[in-house]
């Protein structure tokens, strides 16, 4: 591994200057640069069951559309420990600063995955309930943490980029790199069921690593200091974030609009793994490496759309390549496979060009991450606890929409609910209107 960073928040070159390095220029904090690394390696190890779990939950129990609920309705449970493991990222963060948060991660993820993968041999529900929703804190709190660990360094004229490029590493890792890593393990450990078992096994490792380069690899000083203001008592902080949301009404905005963010990507995860690979007949490798090559293109454009966001505006970005472009592209996935002869490989080669839309698309939201502390400049470490607990929601939200329409609205049904939920967001980005400040200039720009 390369020399540990040792700079201190004041060594950071302000956006324009000539100190900037060619990673500062690009929107990574050059000492946090191996943290960015070290959440692709921990998201990789987190995606490899992403697109497998609800199946595998389902066979579990006998397989069939109902148990298809069942498992909609665990990963929903996930879900809202990961909803609420992402508010705590954000306010413990403050609180203890990022670096111990995203240990505690880690151990809370290590710990009951191996619970999890337990409870599964078991084939008991109260065990699989309750192992799968303690592990949904594990990720948001090693990652978005990380999050807020950046949002603390860069400097504001850099950081729609910044969060483009954490979403690049992010999304780069689930599901994008752990499906191409599940591809290989499964088979790997036999196939099937049990391979799919093993592959869950082997995920732990990699999570390991990816802690261990971020935690090694980094010494930047707001890592191991209280972010929080001085005079606020612990449980000030730790409901700073809902105070903030209900006091606020563009936060609370803001935190809708994420919610909805990337609802839709968690929701088609339940649904299609079946529908792919067996009702339109393209098989689980082939599910899989549709979804890596979705999200490739996601990780492509993440910091393009957070870069192009610092020029032409956050909100304007959000709104017409995020909401509308996501919204357009969501309809593509779904409706293109169908379309096509069941399958056939060149039905599968357009079907992936058209749920990759979707994957592009996706990436305009990524501006966001710099509009929600522009909201509240005064309570910076609020709100972005809030767009955090956003971020982990909308795991939570993507997966309730699958439980309750699915069983009275079908697939289609829910593809759709997700299509209103965007109609949402958009009427509420005109409540997120912030001054934006230029790289290299000191004028200021009000994007509505």
């Amino acid at each position: 591994m390369a020399p540990v960073s040792t700079a201190r928040a004041d060594e950071i070159p302000a956006a324009g200057t000539a100190q900037e390095s060619r990673l500062d220029r690009l929107g990574i904090p050059h000492p946090l640069r191996w943290g960015f690394l070290g959440v692709l390696v921990f998201m990789t190890g987190n995606g490899v069951e992403t697109n497998v779990v609800s199946p595998h939950i389902a066979n579990v129990f006998g397989g069939g559309d109902a148990m298809i609920n069942l498992a909609a309705t665990v990963i929903t449970v996930y879900s809202l420990a990961a909803l609420v493991g992402s508010y705590l990222a954000g306010a413990l963060s403050d609180l203890w600063g990022p670096r111990r948060v995203m240990l505690l991660g880690v151990v809370v993820w290590v710990v009951f995955q191996a619970a999890f993968v337990a409870a599964l041999a078991t084939g008991s529900i109260a065990l699989i309930f309750g192992a799968y929703l303690m592990r949904g804190f594990g990720f948001p709190l090693f990652a978005f943490s990380f999050l807020v660990w950046v949002n603390a360094v860069v400097p504001k004229e850099r950081n729609g980029a910044a969060v483009g490029w954490f979403y690049v590493m992010f999304t780069g890792g689930m599901p994008t790199l752990g499906s191409l890593v599940a591809i290989g393990l499964i088979p790997a450990f036999g196939g099937g069921f049990f391979g799919e078992r093993w592959a869950m096994v082997a995920s732990t490792a990699i999570v390991i690593a990816g802690f261990l380069i971020a935690r090694l690899g980094v010494r930047e000083e707001h890592g191991d200091r209280r972010l929080a203001p001085a005079g606020e008592s612990s449980s000030q902080v730790i409901l700073s974030g809902v105070r903030l949301a209900l006091t606020n009404r563009r936060v609370m905005m803001g935190f809708l609009t994420r919610l909805i963010n990337t609802a839709p990507q968690f929701g088609m995860f339940i649904i299609l793994p079946t529908v792919i690979a067996e009702t339109l007949g393209w098989g689980q490798s082939r599910w899989l490496l549709m979804t890596s090559v979705i999200f490739a293109g996601n990780i492509l454009f993440n910091a393009a759309f957070g870069a192009l966001g610092d020029r032409i505006g956050w909100t304007t970005t959000v709104r017409w390549f995020g909401i509308v472009g996501s919204a357009l592209g969501l309809l593509l996935w779904w409706y293109v496979p169908h379309w096509v002869p069941a399958g056939s490989d060149w039905g599968f080669v357009v079907a992936v060009v058209a749920g990759t839309v979707f994957g592009i698309l996706l990436a305009g939201f990524v501006p966001l991450g710099a509009i929600m502390p522009a909201l509240a400049p005064a309570h910076k470490g609020a709100a972005m606890a809030m767009y955090t607990t956003a971020a982990g929601g909308a795991t939570f939200l993507g997966s309730a929409v699958v439980a309750v329409v699915r069983p009275w609205g079908g697939d289609v049904g829910v593809v759709w609910a997700f299509v209103a939920l965007y109609g949402l967001a958009f009427l509420m980005t005109f409540a997120l209107t912030v001054e934006q400040p230029r790289v290299g200039k000191k004028d200021i720009h009000v994007d509505a």
